[in-house]
């Protein structure tokens, strides 16, 4: 069992660390590991603290804010896996990487549900004894559609979604529904060749590597902070297809990095930026 971690977020002062350590010795808490990072800026600091002993984490937590700067954030998490709920759309890579990665425990998640606006990928969920929902989108509006998605969604509570090639972008209403839990796999290496066909305009600039972003998702497409990024190399003799293949092998690593990253609360948002503590 991973050990119960501390995550704090405040308006950076001198002597922070002192204080918070000396707190967790006098709640009888032993620290395993620790990272912080003071985010200059914006003068705010952030602190990650996996720890041990002590079980009373209101009481620690009464202390903690009582001397932290207002403006502060203290939670804790015991790194449970997480319970998710994936939305695909055709492409099986990153959905198939997933699914494998839950049924041998190493994904720190419990995917819920398979949402999807095909049925294409039915049958290889279905392998893994996993709730698949499809909700067609034709012949209905936008709106329509995702409070369909969005009812689905509630009956399992998510606490993320992940997008695994899910090829519709999504309302600014929909996402407002999950701020800070959508996390998206962009075939791209951001903020490079954002929009529709990325490798056909890689192709078309002559690249010598191509990658993968994984971001959370905000209202504005493609530009949500970025959590992990990955490429490998191409040359004159890749085609089009060729780059998607290789692409693919990067954008399921990504994912699943990224996905990691978030699960195992090392994540923080800093505005449109992220701080990660690996």
């Amino acid at each position: 069992m991973k050990p119960p971690v501390l995550l704090i977020d405040c308006p950076d002062r001198k002597g922070l660390i002192h204080d918070i350590t000396g707190v967790l010795f006098r709640n009888n808490h032993n620290i395993i590991s620790n990272s912080e990072y003071v985010d200059h800026e914006t003068s705010h600091f952030f602190m990650r603290t996996e720890i041990s002993g002590g079980n009373d984490f209101e009481l620690l937590r009464d202390e903690l804010y009582a001397l932290l700067p207002n403006g502060s954030n203290v939670r804790f998490s015991n790194q449970s896996p997480k319970n998710i709920v994936i939305m695909a759309t055709k492409e099986h890579h990153c959905l198939g990487d997933l699914l494998l990665r839950h049924a041998h425990h190493t994904l720190n998640a419990s995917i819920l549900a398979v949402i999807s606006n095909h049925e294409v990928l039915k049958p290889l969920v279905k392998r893994f004894d996993i709730p698949f929902h499809y909700i067609p989108f034709e012949d209905v509006t936008k709106e329509e559609h995702e409070a369909a998605v969005i009812s689905a969604l509630k009956k399992y509570d998510p606490q993320y979604i992940a997008l695994a090639k899910y090829m519709r972008v999504l309302s600014s209403q929909f996402i407002s529904n999950y701020p800070g839990r959508i996390i998206n796999i962009h075939h791209s290496f951001l903020p490079a060749f954002a929009g529709a066909s990325p490798y056909r305009q890689a192709f078309e600039r002559g690249v010598k590597i191509i990658g993968a972003t994984a971001h959370f998702v905000t209202e504005h497409l493609d530009e949500g902070p970025i959590i992990a990024q990955g490429v490998t190399p191409v040359d004159h003799s890749y085609s089009v297809n060729d780059m998607v293949l290789a692409g693919r092998d990067v954008e399921r690593t990504v994912l699943a990095k990224a996905l990691r990253l978030v699960f195992e609360e090392r994540v923080f948002l800093c505005g449109k930026r992220v701080v990660i503590f690996e």
